[in-house]
């Protein structure tokens, strides 16, 4: 799963920025990844300098970051304070304006609620 998930989805830069890490959270990564980069009118680039893929829309811009880590996966809404739809799950209230959803190998992705999540922020600026 995880090989042609980083075949299909960023190929060499994303194999480069999870290679490091172990390998439940590299699936777990891609898995996300994967989710993201699904969303409509959504494209991503592996951001090597941030360690992260960040995921643009046309009219919205910057709309969020997989953040991949040791032991968790991190999702980053770039306007997360403005969401209204987070059902408790998002953390960084001391955050100026982005809030995150914190994942660990193990966890159920809320595929649901991550797609209101992204369609929410997107309507916010597009």
């Amino acid at each position: 799963m995880l090989t042609s998930v980083v075949d299909s989805v960023y190929s060499r830069d994303f194999a480069e920025l999870v290679e490091p890490l172990p390998p439940d959270i590299r699936e777990l990564t891609a898995r996300l990844v994967a989710l993201v980069a699904a969303h409509p009118g959504l494209s991503g680039k592996v951001a090597k300098g941030w360690k992260a893929v960040n995921f643009r829309h046309a009219g919205a811009g910057h709309v969020c970051s997989v953040f991949p880590q040791q032991d968790r996966v991190a999702l980053y809404f770039e306007n997360g304070r403005l969401l209204a739809q987070g059902e408790g799950l998002l953390r960084g209230d001391g955050l100026k304006k982005g809030r995150y959803l914190r994942l660990q190998p193990g966890d159920d992705i809320p595929v649901d609620t991550i797609g209101i999540l992204l369609s929410e922020a997107i309507a916010l600026f597009a």
